[in-house]
This record gives C-alpha cells, sequence and structure tokens, in this order.
C-alpha cells in the first residue's frame, strides 16, 4: 500500500505559456519545434511515446514505444506485427500517441489512424538497428508466452551464431506504421491549473485551431 498522501503530490507549472499568437499554424510544423527544444533540453529518450490501441474485445490497451521517423504524412515506430499491438491495429486501425515531455511541462496528444510503412522503408531502418537488435528482433516471439528467460537467450544466442558472419535479414513479420494525424493536441502547463490547450483538427487538407478549457 502507498503511505504516503497521493492528494498531496501537487506541483504548479510556470515554464511558459502557449495561444494562438506563437502557436504554428500547421501541427507538425509545431511538434517539431517542441521536439526539437525537448531534445535540446537534455530529456532522456524524448522520443518515448505512449501507443494506445484498441483490443479485439473494445478494450483499450496502452505501451510506451519509441517515434523513429516523422514526415509529412505521420509517426512512425516499428514492432512485430504479430505483437499484440500488430493484431490489435490489423483489426482496428484507430490509435493515439502521447508525448509527455515533464521538465518542460509539455504534452502532446495525437490521434488517427494507423497503416503499415512500405517494406522498402522497414528494411532501410532495419538496416542501420545495431546487429544485436536485430538479432532481438528475430529471437523474440514478442507478446507470446515463453516457459522462463533461458528459453530466449537460448533462440537469441542460436541466432548470434548462425549470422556471425553475415547480415541479418529483416524478418518479415516485422516493420513500421505510420500514424497519420486526425488530432494533435498541445498542453502547456500553467499556474493554478489553469494550463494551455490547443486542438489542432483536421478538415480535407487543412488544420483548424481550437482553444479548450484546462
Amino acid at each position: 500500500m502507498v503511505k504516503r498522501s497521493l492528494a498531496d503530490l501537487r506541483k504548479d507549472y510556470a515554464a511558459a505559456t502557449f495561444d494562438e499568437t506563437v502557436a504554428h499554424p500547421h501541427p507538425f510544423v509545431q511538434f517539431n519545434h517542441w521536439f526539437d527544444q525537448a531534445v535540446e533540453s537534455g530529456i532522456s529518450e524524448p522520443n518515448a511515446m505512449t501507443l494506445a490501441t484498441v483490443d479485439q474485445g473494445g478494450k483499450p490497451r496502452a505501451r510506451v514505444v519509441l517515434l523513429k521517423a516523422l514526415d509529412e504524412n505521420g509517426f512512425v515506430f516499428y514492432t512485430n506485427y504479430e505483437s499484440q499491438k500488430g493484431q490489435q491495429l490489423e483489426s482496428n486501425p484507430n490509435a493515439s500517441l502521447v508525448f509527455l515531455w515533464l521538465e518542460l511541462q509539455r504534452q502532446v496528444r495525437i490521434e488517427g489512424k494507423v497503416e503499415k510503412v512500405s517494406e522498402a522503408e522497414s528494411d532501410a531502418y532495419f538496416s542501420v538497428r545495431p546487429k544485436a537488435s536485430q538479432i532481438g528482433a528475430m529471437a523474440s516471439p514478442q507478446s507470446q508466452e515463453i516457459p522462463n528467460r533461458q528459453f530466449l537467450e537460448e533462440l537469441y544466442q542460436s541466432l548470434e551464431k548462425e549470422f556471425a558472419e553475415r547480415e541479418v535479414p529483416r524478418p518479415k513479420n516485422w516493420g513500421g506504421y505510420r500514424l497519420i494525424p486526425q488530432r494533435m493536441e498541445f498542453w502547456q502547463g500553467r499556474l493554478s491549473r489553469l494550463h494551455d490547450r490547443l486542438l489542432y483538427e483536421k478538415t480535407g487538407r487543412s488544420w483548424t485551431i481550437k482553444r479548450l478549457a484546462p
């Protein structure tokens, strides 16, 4: 049991402001600006993001993954297609992402649909991963039950020997997904819980900006 009073854990936010006069009209440009500031601030793994999906029973599922690319179409991450999240995205491509940069008192929420990236794009990213990570991706039957850790380590060691003198091919069940945003919300902490929340919503090819109450 937690002995301390959670109700007493609070912090007032006063690091910055964020309003319509400084927000860029395009959310990707705004995201890149905030992301660059997160990187420059020295935050550990600023590309870490919570990915939320919906399972086949309609229940929400969430886990942290890493952003590996951002282009004009969306946010890219990589995983095993046969993992739980891969199966969930196959049956329901609607998903959301959350970036939390506490040191900057900022959060970005992104909602949209997910699609697989091209095989060429997955191949290109896989080829630049460390060899140990390539073998790890091949060794892990992600999300499946395994008898113990020794099972995984022995499988890894076997593959490590097999590919000691040659390149590791990308497993066909491993690759990238791109979340194509329809909504992006930027949250900046402010004093007295009067936080700034600007919501970008896509309408056709353009984006509208609305202010939401905190």
